[in-house]
């Protein structure tokens, strides 16, 4: 049993309830302690350049995950395993096919559903052959971990790292560490960074701008689990607030803002299709 499935049987809802009041409140109040970000460069592309639809209803794109589709259903990702739903997982595609970027970022690997996918569209992306890909994705856990399958526990059969090598990629490193500490240290940069770990405000506060600092030229920041204005976006009312919490918070202190992926052209999760995912862009 895990360890919120115990503490749920041993403590009743109302006190419960309570608990997760307070953890929320000390977690705001870390979160407005923060000084405002020092930014040293903000190579954002503009807002005012992308055209979602555009991107999202692209005939050339479709082709390529029409042609990605049998190996994708291979690795049965389904939505309730925990990872990035199906619905996100073909914007994501659409969004590495179009930005074609060369070196990309990844926070929060979990079970590999947006990898594998970042990966695939890198792979369908015409680069130069000599031109050097790069693509790290970063958790706080091995989630590779030959002794304790962490994939086994979201009812997957493959490691991410298992799915990766049935792609024939190379260029893919996983990484273990903790957000900031990564993007504080490398030296890597990079064209696109999606954003998808600790999804709690002050992390999230300080994750954009470290990101922007290892940003190339006319990169993009993509955000999941981005609730407009707070407010629930499925029928099951469940909200995170930390990514938009953050951000309008950075909203008014740097140059940045935000475009929400809306309702895509396919369904995401609970018949509808609507989306969590937003990309961070320069105003």
């Amino acid at each position: 049993m895990s360890i919120k499935k115990t503490i749920k049987k041993l403590i009743p809802n109302l006190l419960l309830r309570f608990l997760v009041k307070i953890l929320n409140w000390i977690r705001l109040r870390k979160f407005y302690a923060l000084k405002k970000p020092q930014i040293k460069k903000n190579n954002l592309a503009s807002i005012n350049e992308i055209n979602l639809d555009y991107i999202l209803k692209n005939e050339e794109i479709l082709d390529t995950w029409k042609s990605w589709q049998d190996k994708l259903s291979s690795f049965n990702f389904i939505d309730f395993k925990g990872g990035v739903n199906p619905g996100d997982q073909r914007a994501i595609f659409y969004l590495i096919r179009y930005f074609k970027p060369k070196a990309v970022l990844e926070i929060g690997t979990h079970i590999g559903a947006s990898t594998v996918n970042i990966a695939s569209a890198m792979n369908y992306n015409q680069i130069d052959p000599l031109t050097k890909k790069i693509f790290k994705t970063i958790d706080i856990r091995d989630v590779n971990s030959i002794k304790k399958k962490p994939w086994l526990n979201y009812g997957m059969t493959k490691s991410p790292v298992e799915m990766i090598k049935e792609l024939n990629v190379s260029y893919v490193d996983f990484v273990e560490d903790i957000s900031i500490n990564y993007l504080k240290k490398t030296s890597n940069t990079f064209d696109f960074i999606f954003l998808d770990g600790d999804h709690t405000p002050s992390t999230v506060y300080q994750e954009i701008p470290l990101a922007l600092d290892k940003l190339n030229k006319g990169g993009v920041i993509l955000l999941h689990d981005y609730f407009p204005n707070g407010k629930p976006l499925w029928s099951n009312n469940y909200v995170v607030e930390g990514p938009y919490l953050a951000t309008e918070r950075l909203i008014n202190e740097i140059e940045i803002d935000i475009l929400p992926l809306g309702n895509l052209p396919w369904k995401t999760k609970m018949e509808s299709n609507k989306t969590s995912l937003a990309l961070c862009l320069k105003k």
